[in-house]
């Protein structure tokens, strides 16, 4: 399923995946003003426009317990979102992963093919065996994508985000290197 491409790009049918520039920084920075966004990731802070540049810079070299990917419209070449491997556990062949569409760019399935393409990249190319993510119990349309790409519930962390005067669950999941390569067949 995944096509690694030259100069660490990933090409999917839709979008592209690939390492941060500093080209990038307006996109990224507006996006990471976004309140929905923002809401939907837990996120409760803002960040400095020097934060962001420090971080574009980090984040366009992978790192050994992570990879950061861009998410790019091939027709338009736009920053959509990004897509993250993290917590990469060469060892016992495991990671992390987590995903932010900006909300204009939601509904459009740029964020199932970018799982899926990131999906393929750990399994096919870090050798990795399980991927997890966490998501907030108030996001059922990215549950919904999770589960139809094939994670598997395995337990909540209750009251884990205070948020808008409440307290909300977060739910993890994962997927399995052979549950991954039964969806793909």
């Amino acid at each position: 399923m995944t096509k690694l491409v030259r100069e660490l790009q990933i090409e999917g049918t839709i979008i592209n995946l690939r390492l941060a520039r500093e080209s990038d920084f307006q996109s990224y920075y507006a996006f990471l003003l976004d309140p929905e966004s923002n809401r939907l990731t837990g996120t409760q802070r803002d960040f400095t426009q020097d934060e962001i540049t420090d971080w574009i810079k980090k984040i366009s070299n992978i790192h050994e317990d992570r990879v950061d990917f861009m998410i790019i419209s091939k027709d338009t070449d736009e920053f959509i979102g990004e897509v993250v491997l993290s917590e990469i556990d060469s060892i016992n062949r495991n990671a992390h992963i987590r995903i932010a569409i900006g909300t204009q760019h939601s509904g459009k399935g740029y964020g199932t093919e970018a799982m899926n393409l990131l999906l393929g990249y750990g399994f096919e190319t870090l050798n990795l065996h399980r991927i997890a993510l966490e998501v907030y119990a108030f996001n059922p349309r990215a549950i919904h994508v999770y589960e139809k790409i094939g994670f598997q519930h395995e337990g909540i962390q209750r009251d884990s985000l205070y948020s808008e005067g409440e307290f909300h669950d977060l739910i993890m999941m994962s997927i399995l290197e052979d549950e991954f390569q039964r969806i793909c067949e």
